[in-house]
């Protein structure tokens, strides 16, 4: 038997995510060969602590392997935060990057950012970079796409502050030289490093008899 489908996992996984405290973000099934990499991506607001994350992980593995959608099919579990270069689709995903930097793609423009607070539908935006930094308030209904993006350098301590700082839990754009060195003390603080930044891997499921 296979591994199930992308929708039937998110249907089994949802309601355990969401009485562990966490937004099921996504759920991305890589196949090679016989053998599988089921990833299930989960954030919350103050982020993913190391401990609640190992904890859903075996709860998930548990619950995959009662489960008779899978069988004896073999697979990795991973459980994972989204990285810092994510697209921005939903209110809380803009809530949760505020102080990041955002290529921000408008009807007439696109225009690098930092993310400030999020009131209503309306988004605060630091716009004009490092030496003349301002915000600009736009609805979100006037954003047609927005990806954070990685930064290669510190941005000015007024560009953060007029962005409001970042959510408690959060890595802020301030705490590294480079968004790299961010990357990889989220990965030591929050959720250790596996395969890749910021993932929980459990143990191979569902060995071949």
């Amino acid at each position: 038997m296979s591994i199930p489908s992308r929708e039937r996992i998110s249907e089994l996984v949802s309601d355990l995510v969401e009485r562990q405290g966490f937004d099921l973000e996504d759920v991305v099934v890589t196949s090679a060969g016989s053998h599988s990499v089921v990833r299930i991506m989960i954030d919350s607001d103050r982020g993913v602590g190391l401990d609640a994350a190992a904890d859903l992980s075996r709860e998930i593995g548990e619950l995959f392997d009662s489960s008779a959608s899978f069988g004896e099919a073999p697979y990795t579990l991973e459980v994972t935060s989204p990285g810092i270069d994510r697209p921005l689709t939903e209110q809380r995903h803009w809530r949760r990057a505020q102080g990041r930097l955002a290529k921000v793609e408008l009807a007439d423009e696109t225009i690098d950012a930092r993310i400030g607070p999020l009131s209503g539908d309306d988004i605060a935006l630091v716009v004009g970079g490092k030496r003349a930094p301002s915000v600009r308030t736009v609805p979100l209904s006037e954003i047609r796409r927005a990806l954070v993006q990685v930064e290669f350098s510190r941005p000015s301590s007024r560009e953060v502050e007029l962005a409001g700082g970042v959510l408690d839990g959060r890595v802020s754009p301030l705490d590294a030289d480079t968004d790299l060195d961010a990357l990889a003390d989220e990965s030591a603080t929050q959720l250790p490093s596996a395969e890749s930044d910021d993932t929980i891997e459990d143990t191979t499921k569902g060995q071949d008899k």
